[in-house]
């Protein structure tokens, strides 16, 4: 009697690509510890002290994106545990799947990942600090205990990536390729972001450069090759398909609506920030310590490109589009936080909250505002019993001011969107158009108001542009009537 154990797994060939990936914006890379300096420490290789990525997030993220092109595809590259799926046997050899559906006990048709994800390591972390609270949306006020900060690994944070595929015998390799290519093509063009709190702007990255080794293990040679890790056959470049060999199958467009919109900022913006900070050498690891800045708050800067910049937040935005979007629903008079939960996500506060969690649809992104003018104004407290400064309660601020040549990008993006949700963002994009929707803090002092001076929306290949002209009119290129029938459909949907 043959033994399983001769041709258990049947691989004919292996392939490892690496990649040089560098991150585009801050990435929260969470350890998940609870205890810290920080509430959301960084994950650190404990070793080396190095910034650690593990295979499993790099996996997670691309199993997901192949899956909104071709999930069979999904399903057979990173493995699946749903039984008796005819999309899958059919992709793979008939005896190989006979075989793993006898053996695989109740779990009948479920599948290894043939791709093998390795954990990266970058340099030693450059660190950024992010203050949060969640915003109490009745009130507008700050909840009790809801204060926290992240530990985020700098933009600019360099990974090498590696991934092995394995092509078992029978399987079509090239159908295999063109889900392998497709999926990495979306992280090398940056449409894939890793880490948490993704649909906020976290995470941005792209690939620089490719590298591609196929070793044949029908022979000697090739898995002699693969054990000695040999590099002769090592093909470089910055398209993954052509040096897998293959051309990318036509995607489908994916059902999203996008928005961007350039804005100026009309006097001061302000997201207040823990201050600028820097990583200096430390037994084990970077530390951090915060340069000195001048003002008690200043506005939030993110490193890029070596340098610290101002940035708008994407936390910060999603949620004023959110606390508005709940106050729209609510003119409206419909369930407001249905409403806002199925499209900016929810999570339960509590082990009582019996509301079903869901993730956000909404990605908002975030953006460096270009040619700001930061200055620092002094402000005091007054007493309100005698009308005079309260002692010791001189402070300083340093927000960014607007000028003409002052600008400040929304990038938002809704997946799988109905017409009412559409017709929801462009009442904000409107209240954010006019000023009527202010950013950042001490907007009861004036801070934070935008004038809109750009818009393009694209949505099912139609595209609309919004413009503002000097005479004070907005113009639109496109259809204007479908926009209207948007905003109509909001108000009908929720009747």
């Amino acid at each position: 009697m043959s033994g399983r154990w001769r041709d258990s797994r049947m691989i004919q060939e292996r392939v490892i690509v690496t990649g040089d990936m560098v991150l585009e914006t801050p990435a929260l890379l969470g350890s998940g510890d609870a205890e810290g300096l920080v509430d959301m420490p960084l994950l650190i290789d404990p070793l080396e002290g190095r910034a650690l990525l593990t295979g499993s997030s790099i996996a997670g993220a691309l199993r997901n994106y192949l899956r909104r092109y071709n999930s069979g595809l999904a399903e057979i590259i990173f493995g699946s545990e749903m039984p008796g799926k005819s999309s899958i046997a059919e992709c793979w050899p008939g005896n190989l799947w006979q075989e793993i559906t006898n053996n695989a006990g109740e779990a009948q048709g479920c599948t290894q990942s043939l791709l093998f994800v390795d954990d990266a390591l970058g340099d030693m972390p450059v660190v950024e600090l992010r203050d949060g609270v969640a915003v109490n949306p009745r009130t507008g006020t700050a909840e009790d205990g809801a204060k926290y900060d992240l530990e985020l690994l700098a933009a600019g944070s360099p990974f090498k990536i590696s991934l092995e595929l394995l092509v078992l015998k029978g399987m079509d390799k090239k159908m295999l390729f063109e889900g392998l290519a497709l999926a990495l093509q979306g992280l090398g063009k940056g449409e894939i972001a890793l880490g948490g709190r993704k649909s906020r702007g976290f995470g941005r990255c792209k690939i620089r450069n490719w590298q591609v080794v196929r070793y044949d293990l029908t022979g000697p040679e090739g898995m002699l090759s693969w054990l000695a890790n040999s590099q002769a056959n090592c093909l470089y470049g910055p398209d993954v398909a052509s040096l897998l060999g293959v051309s990318l199958l036509e995607r489908p467009i994916p059902d999203k609506f996008t928005l961007q919109a350039s804005f100026t900022i009309n006097g001061s913006l302000i997201n207040r920030s823990p201050g600028h900070f820097r990583s200096s050498p430390s037994p084990g690891r970077e530390s951090i310590q915060a340069v000195a800045c001048l003002p008690d708050t200043a506005h939030l800067h993110s490193r890029r490109d070596g340098d610290y910049v101002p940035v708008a937040s994407g936390t910060s935005l999603a949620g004023v589009l959110r606390s508005r979007a709940i106050k729209i629903a609510n003119t409206l008079g419909k369930d407001a936080y249905s409403l806002t939960n199925n499209i900016f996500g929810y999570r339960r506060k509590d082990h009582k909250d019996k509301t079903k969690p869901a993730a956000s649809r909404l990605w908002v992104e975030e953006t460096v505002i270009q040619n700001p003018v930061p200055l620092v104004q002094s402000r005091i407290i007054i007493d309100r019993f005698t009308g005079g400064a309260y002692p010791g309660a001189l402070f300083d601020e340093q927000p960014v001011f607007g000028k003409d040549d002052t600008s400040l990008e929304v990038k938002l993006s809704l997946d799988n969107p109905e017409n009412c949700e559409i017709g929801l963002l462009l009442l904000l994009l409107k209240d954010l158009w006019t000023g009527d929707l202010a950013l950042g803090g001490e907007s009861a002092i004036g801070r934070g108001r935008l004038s809109g001076k750009k818009a393009g929306l694209a949505y099912a290949g139609e595209q609309w542009t919004i413009v503002q002209a000097p005479d004070g009119t907005i113009q639109v290129e496109g259809d204007a009537s479908k926009l209207e029938e948007f905003v109509r459909s909001c108000g009908e949907v929720m009747d």
